[in-house]
């Protein structure tokens, strides 16, 4: 299945302060995670935020609520996003149809988000290189259990280019630069 712009909806996980260091590839996870925030907003794809326990993990680092701009940042105390009122309630209110999931960790509130997002009907997309855990066991586990649960796993690149769906267009050439 394709992943349009006109029915996803981006989804951040938990990128905190005190989590942030303690994953594996971080740099990694926040590069991408900016890139596909920015190709979001290019291309009309609203984004949600959470932060899990803000008062003990702190808040989404700077790098990311940076070029998150308007979207809302909603604190959370469940695991699964979708069990947490207020966010399921901004979720259903986007009236979007696809889920694309970054953040951390990716064992825990991606796994359990994605498999409330499936149990709820939608289709949900797992960007593999915006995900991460502490351990590489960790991570690749949860790959591994949504990818045979349904979930599709997927890259940054591969969702910029189907949210973007051609070349030549003023978005396709404002996001190249950050895919390069």
């Amino acid at each position: 299945m394709l992943i349009r712009a006109q029915d996803s909806a981006l989804i951040v996980i938990d990128m905190q302060e005190r989590l942030v260091p303690a994953m594996q590839a971080p740099a990694r996870t926040i590069r991408n995670t900016r890139t596909l925030l920015q190709a979001a907003a290019k291309t009309g794809v609203p984004a949600l935020l959470t932060e899990q326990y803000p008062q003990g993990l702190g808040h989404t680092v700077a790098e990311v609520a940076r070029v998150a701009g308007d979207a809302p940042i909603l604190p959370k105390m469940h695991f699964s996003c979708m069990e947490e009122p207020g966010f399921a309630a901004a979720f259903r209110a986007l009236d979007r149809s696809q889920a694309i999931l970054v953040g951390m960790e990716a064992h825990i509130c991606v796994v359990q988000t994605a498999a409330s997002l499936v149990e709820e009907g939608f289709e949900v997309f797992v960007v593999s290189d915006a995900t991460a855990s502490r351990t590489i066991e960790s991570e690749a586990a949860c790959l591994a259990r949504l990818g045979a649960g349904g979930v599709n796993i997927v890259t940054t690149e591969m969702v910029v280019f189907e949210w973007l769906g051609r070349a030549g267009t003023e978005a396709f050439k404002e996001m190249l630069p950050l895919i390069k």
